[in-house]
This record gives structure tokens, C-alpha cells and sequence, in this order.
């Protein structure tokens, strides 16, 4: 029971943070999946998801930290939320470059997407801009996370 105790604690309070060297630089632009215009390394699938690259080297990827309406939700309130998420993610992402989490072996998720939290420098020192933040904070998007309520877009 000790040993339980002891690893819980490094878990919550000791493990190390994630490096810097975790951290990948994305210049690309984004589109959004499926409309028309300059075609880009990669493009916004709804609020949470993004793809890069064509065909067989396409990548999906579910941006962490935070959870946005389905584009196909339950409700119209959620569709037509998720349809402002998706515009907002893709405005943070066009503001230029950003980094995210994983490195060039991210986790992935049961879809086999890849797994990665987005932030960009601030403007001031020690101010980062995180992406779940910003998402949760124009009220897209709920926090991701264990022990979180489901989201209630419809109610």
C-alpha cells in the first residue's frame, strides 16, 4: 500500500515535465477540410482535429487538452458550435508558427491518431499560449481530461 502511495505521489507531484525537446515546430498552413482554396500542407477537420499531408502519408491529429463539439453532433446547437470551433482553431493556427507536444514519436489514441498539445510563444517572456486554453476560454471547447463532466451542447 506504501509503494502505491509512493508512486502516486511521483505521478502527480515529481514526474519529470515534458522537455522542451518534446516540443516540434509547425510552420505549415491549414485549410479547412473541404473548402475550396490554396491547397495546404495540411487543413482543420473540426475543432480538436487536424490533418497533415495527402494520401497515403496523411497524418490525423487530435490536438489534447481540451474537448470540441462533433461536426456531426446530436443537436443543431452542436453542430453549429462545432462549426465556430472549427473556424477558431483554424484563426490560432493561422497566426504563424506554433509548437507541439510528441516529438517525431507521438502517443496515439485507439483511432491511431496522433496525440499532441499545441502552444505558441506569447510575446512576453514566461507567457506561452496555449491552444486548449484558448479554445476553453471562447467557450468552444471543454476541458479533456479524467474526471471531466460530459460536455452538454445540446442541453
Amino acid at each position: 500500500m506504501l509503494l502505491l502511495i509512493v508512486m502516486a505521489l511521483w505521478w502527480f507531484l515529481l514526474r519529470p515535465a515534458q522537455s522542451d525537446a518534446d516540443w516540434v515546430s509547425v510552420t505549415e498552413p491549414f485549410a479547412i477540410c473541404g473548402e475550396a482554396g490554396p491547397r495546404a500542407a495540411g487543413c482543420v477537420v473540426d475543432g480538436d482535429t487536424v490533418v497533415l499531408g495527402f494520401g497515403r502519408e496523411q497524418r490525423r491529429i487530435r490536438l489534447t487538452g481540451f474537448d470540441a463539439p462533433e461536426i456531426d453532433g446530436a443537436c443543431t446547437a452542436e453542430r453549429r458550435r462545432a462549426a465556430e470551433a472549427r473556424r477558431a482553431l483554424h484563426r490560432w493556427l493561422a497566426q504563424g508558427p506554433f509548437e507541439w507536444s510528441g516529438g517525431v514519436q507521438p502517443p496515439r489514441d485507439r483511432y491511431g491518431r496522433e496525440l499532441r498539445a499545441a502552444r505558441r510563444d506569447g510575446g512576453s517572456p514566461g507567457d506561452t499560449d496555449l491552444l486548449a486554453h484558448s479554445m476553453i476560454a471562447q467557450g468552444l471547447a471543454v476541458a479533456d481530461g479524467r474526471g471531466e463532466p460530459e460536455p452538454q451542447w445540446c442541453g
